[in-house]
């Protein structure tokens, strides 16, 4: 008689040997570097033709808003439809609207509305366009591979960080802020041909009303006590950026030496975040939520040395440490979610995500300011310290939190 033999099953393969990932990889790259160009260059080109702080935050807004109130219709649509087509439809809409912005500053009198106008459009396609990140990735590439791939996402997320305002740089300084608006488009106009040849596997959704959808994603969140307690935490972690964003070039300023110092700290948090991508590939935690909202509590650190006007390295390298724990968290987080959340309504459940971080920020544009006037930037520094460390940290008494494995 022969006794059984078990053999393991065999290794999932990388998820860069999947075609459909790699070029979903490649389109992704190319937006996100023309993407991160375009802040610097946005606000140079609306100060340059306005001279008004107030003009940009009005453009600034009008990019924000529509984001913000059409998200959870994104997520429905992401859902309801097939996923690549959503995306590559966005990717047109936002090669549109980028292209209109960059014809009219290269032609030297660029109008307010119309700048305004289309930012609005590309904030309106870009809520229907972030939920499809998490449904595509797990359409392209096997469950054993989900890990690897998002941590592959997350390296070229945090490259194009670190080349994105360089590039945005030079073609300032030297042909205008108008050809960094020209180049986005065009990284979108090729993102949208590479979709073209993307293979993404889909799980479809019965045809119901749109509040049903809105209400099923809804609970989807609500009854994982470990997601929902975990958005508080990224929300309060992008309110807590906002006020460092607001707050701390002042401060680098003032007293730590001058704008060099900022400008340093904000390098290193790009290879901080690109060292905690790298580190999310090569090592995967038992406990996945609970190590990653724990690293992502470190931001409070940096917010404290500010506050006290720390050493200008231990200032810095504080702030690498910061978002080298966003850097890993991002990876790890989006591969729970995938694994968790049922395919036919990831693309709602991470809208609502979106959502709850994106809606922070402009809390804490708005109140960083006056809370700094009335009562110095010690404050509203400290208080956001609080904030982020203890929503972040207090997950850890999660019971989903720390069984999530």
């Amino acid at each position: 008689m022969t006794a059984a033999t078990t053999t393991a099953p065999p290794p999932a393969p990388h998820p860069l040997r999947t075609r459909s990932f790699r070029l979903l990889l490649t389109g992704r790259a190319l937006s996100l570097l023309g993407d991160a160009a375009i802040p610097a260059a946005l606000a140079l080109a609306v100060l340059e033709a306005t001279g008004s702080t107030s003009a940009l935050a009005l453009v600034l807004g009008c990019a924000m808003v529509p984001k913000l109130l059409l998200l959870p219709l994104g997520g429905v649509v992401g859902d309801r439809f097939d996923a690549r087509t959503v995306a590559l439809t966005t990717d047109l809409v936002r090669c549109g609207t980028q292209l209109l912005v960059g014809i009219q500053l290269l032609g030297g009198t660029p109008s307010l509305a119309v700048l305004a106008v289309a930012e609005a459009l590309g904030g309106a396609a870009g809520a229907f366009a972030m939920p499809t990140v998490s449904p595509l990735v797990k359409g392209t590439v096997a469950t054993e591979s989900l890990h690897r791939a998002n941590a592959a996402m997350s390296v070229a997320r945090s490259a194009t960080r670190l080349g994105g305002p360089a590039l945005a740089g030079t073609l300032v300084l030297t042909v205008g802020p108008g050809w960094a608006f020209v180049l986005d488009a065009a990284t979108f106009a090729v993102s949208a041909l590479i979709l073209t040849a993307v293979k993404v596997k889909r799980v479809p959704i019965p045809r119901r009303s749109l509040r049903a959808d809105l209400v099923e994603g809804w609970q989807e969140v609500r009854s994982r006590d470990w997601y929902w307690t975990s958005l508080i935490g990224h929300s309060a972690w992008n309110g807590a950026a906002a006020v460092l964003m607001t707050l701390g070039p002042a401060v680098a300023v003032q007293r730590l030496g001058g704008g060099t110092t900022w400008v340093v700290l904000l390098q290193v948090g790009a290879v901080g975040f690109l060292l905690g991508a790298l580190l999310a590939g090569r090592f995967t935690p038992r406990r996945p939520v609970l190590t990653a909202n724990l690293g992502l509590a470190t931001y409070a650190l940096p917010l404290v040395l500010l506050a006290v006007a720390a050493p200008a390295p231990l200032t810095i390298a504080a702030y690498g440490l910061a978002q080298a724990g966003l850097g890993f968290l991002s990876p790890v987080w989006d591969t729970a979610v995938q694994r968790a959340v049922p395919a036919h309504a990831l693309a709602r459940v991470t809208s609502y995500d979106w959502l709850l971080s994106l809606a922070a920020m402009p809390l804490g544009y708005a109140l960083a300011p006056l809370a700094a006037s009335a009562w110095g930037p010690e404050v509203p520094l400290l208080v956001a310290a609080v904030l982020v460390g203890g929503c972040c940290a207090a997950t850890a008494l999660v019971p989903g939190v720390r069984r999530l494995s």
